[in-house]
């Protein structure tokens, strides 16, 4: 059984797999501050009677990643560990300007959005920003877009506005809100829809050819039935490209 680990900026993504099978996952709150005895009690008591043999991890958040190493040498020290860094080999080239810019993420989402849909790939992954990963034909990444997420645009409107606040996220009965926490939830959806729709639009237009555009991150769901572009639904992706990059590695 492979542990894999997703650590984001807001959440950290777990997922066991048996084989190429993903048999359970859980979404818990990324806490930079946590130490390595804490984290080995969270992972014990979410794994249970799993049996693990391999790990995998990512990290876009350096202090937790150094205090999950620690974890990982306490509560696994004795079956193999990938942990995705400069350096590791994962089978995707980085074509842009500094490699070592490109988050591990990215690249875990680029390797299985090949794997699975082959290319050229679109993925665009709802976290606590929303990226836009291109994948081309080959299996590379060759760059992308980068734009704040919605609640981190949901929270910059509530703390800078006085007649803001904080709503659900769900979409309203119509674009045209009737009120302000339905113009909201209007703006934060819908314009964000709209966003990623013409950002898709405008790199399956630079590539010259039609790139399959695949949705994954916490807050697809909340976007991927009011978008125009977007192909295929994928929670799991990261975690995919976690499994293919510890196979790789083994």
């Amino acid at each position: 059984m492979l542990l894999a680990i997703d650590v984001g900026n807001t959440n950290t993504v777990v997922g066991v797999f048996v084989g190429e099978d993903l048999v359970d996952s859980w979404r818990v709150r990324t806490d930079p501050q946590a130490t390595a005895d804490e984290l080995v009690l969270l992972y014990r008591g979410l794994l249970g009677d799993y049996r693990i043999t391999g790990v995998s991890i990512c990290s876009t958040v350096p202090a937790a990643l150094r205090e999950l190493r620690r974890m990982v040498v306490r509560a696994f020290s004795d079956i193999p560990a990938v942990i995705v860094e400069p350096g590791t080999r994962t089978g995707v080239p980085i074509l842009i300007d500094n490699p070592k810019e490109a988050g591990a993420d990215r690249i875990m989402n680029t390797l299985a959005a090949h794997h699975l849909y082959g290319g050229p790939a679109i993925v665009v992954d709802f976290g606590t920003s929303t990226n836009l990963d291109v994948v081309s034909v080959r299996g590379e990444f060759v760059g992308g877009a980068l734009a704040p997420g919605i609640e981190i645009a949901l929270d910059a409107l509530a703390s800078r506005a006085a007649q803001l606040r904080k709503v659900e996220l769900t979409a309203p009965r119509s674009v045209i809100g009737k009120s302000t926490v339905e113009a909201l939830q209007s703006g934060m959806i819908y314009g964000v829809a709209g966003q990623v729709d013409g950002l898709v639009r405008r790199i399956r237009t630079e590539l010259g050819a039609h790139a399959t555009a695949i949705a994954t991150g916490g807050l697809a769901s909340l976007v991927i039935k009011e978008s125009e572009t977007l192909d295929h639904h994928e929670p799991h992706l990261t975690l995919i490209g976690l499994r293919l990059v510890f196979e790789k590695n083994l």
